[in-house]
């Protein structure tokens, strides 16, 4: 059986990004994972019946832990001699790449999710850029995970032939039994009362980190003048003080305002989505989100913003609203009609589950995946 080495730059990606994938593709290759490990490298290999190899990476750039990282994985590579190193998340991808090239791996992978350089500016765009060009120059397959990110590829001359997508994007698709309504045991109403939340509100969801890049500052500003309709706003994630801090007015907003609740960061948000109307997500850059897959899985519509990915899965007025990035107007408008116009809503809600089904099922996308493997062999 050929070997098949899968690389991200943290364990966390293994566990959450490609869950249940590396199980399928074990039964085709002898699969090993390989992450930094920060403590669920081992629950990984459990879950996933794999081998694991812990190769400490850092994310950020870290010029002399970068070097004994790439060297690491060249050893490793020389004492594996895998049929394919395939590759995710921008540093592990790096520094693999490069290693499986000197270590004479025949096939090497790189799946690009997401373009780090488009958050930066000045010198730090311009190294980031020269990363991804030379992450890119030693895999002998660059797959973008959408659309939108291989007309970046090609337009910003990261990469002058990425092979087309796969499937219809999205790096694990969804399994769509698990995120179903009926799957979540409460009811709706249940889930709310538990939440403070009450029937007869409109609530919107949003789920990520809650940051300024996710649009948070819009988001905020579209609540504020929400004032004559009966609106929630539920928040499920982290708020990252650090990274990408919120200003302060829009941080006391979803702290203190009786308009919020916040659930903070769950590793299972059904019964988040199933108390929610509808997803609202109006992010600035994305690869290729599964947030409002998992929200049209559960029959709701969304409302995110005009960017890579985000417009590969909703279809504007069809089970979701488009609006641009950094537009408070257009999100408060968005959000208002979702409320108002009753016959839109629920015509949106009763086509975003069967969309999901259609483009993004999880067996669909595995599939795809081990057909290009197979092409390789």
């Amino acid at each position: 059986m050929k070997k098949l080495i899968r690389v991200t730059t943290a364990d966390i990606s293994l566990d959450r990004l490609i869950s249940g994938q590396l199980r399928f593709l074990n039964q085709y290759y002898e699969v090993v994972g390989v992450a930094s490990d920060t403590g669920v490298l081992q629950h990984v290999a459990d879950r996933e019946g794999i081998r694991v190899v812990n190769v400490p990476m850092h994310r950020e750039i870290s010029l002399w832990n970068d070097v004994k990282s790439l060297c690491a994985l060249y050893r490793l590579f020389r004492i594996e001699r895998p049929h394919i190193v395939h590759a995710n998340t921008p540093k592990g991808s790096l520094l693999s790449m490069v290693a499986a090239w000197a270590a004479r791996v025949p096939n090497r992978i790189y799946l690009v999710t997401g373009l780090r350089y488009q958050g930066a500016t000045g010198i730090m765009q311009k190294l980031l850029k020269t990363m991804e060009r030379v992450a890119c120059r030693f895999a002998t397959v660059v797959v973008p995970e959408g659309q939108g990110v291989k007309k970046i590829l090609i337009d910003d001359h990261i990469c002058k032939n990425p092979s087309e997508v796969l499937h219809l994007g999205n790096i694990n698709g969804i399994d769509t039994s698990y995120f179903f309504i009926e799957s979540v045991g409460k009811s709706k109403n249940e889930i709310r009362q538990g939440l403070g939340l009450r029937e007869d509100e409109f609530v919107f969801i949003f789920i990520g980190r809650i940051v300024r890049d996710k649009g948070m500052r819009e988001l905020v500003s579209a609540m504020k003048r929400m004032n004559d309709k009966n609106v929630k706003l539920l928040l499920v994630g982290r708020f990252e003080t650090e990274l990408d801090p919120l200003d302060e007015e829009d941080d006391r907003f979803l702290h203190e305002s009786d308009r919020v609740v916040f659930a903070g960061w769950q590793s299972d948000v059904r019964p988040y989505l199933k108390a929610a109307d509808a997803l609202v997500f109006p992010t600035y850059r994305e690869g290729f989100p599964n947030v409002p897959i998992q929200a049209g899985a559960m029959s709701l519509p969304s409302i995110v913003t005009d960017i890579n990915g985000c417009n590969e899965i909703i279809e504007d007025a069809v089970n979701g609203l488009i609006v641009p990035p950094r537009d408070a107007e257009a999100l408060y408008a968005a959000m208002a009609r979702m409320v108002d116009d009753k016959e839109l809503y629920d015509k949106m809600s009763n086509c975003s589950r069967g969309i999901v089904q259609s483009r993004f099922e999880q067996k669909d996308v595995w599939n795809a995946l081990l057909n290009m493997y197979r092409m390789l062999d």
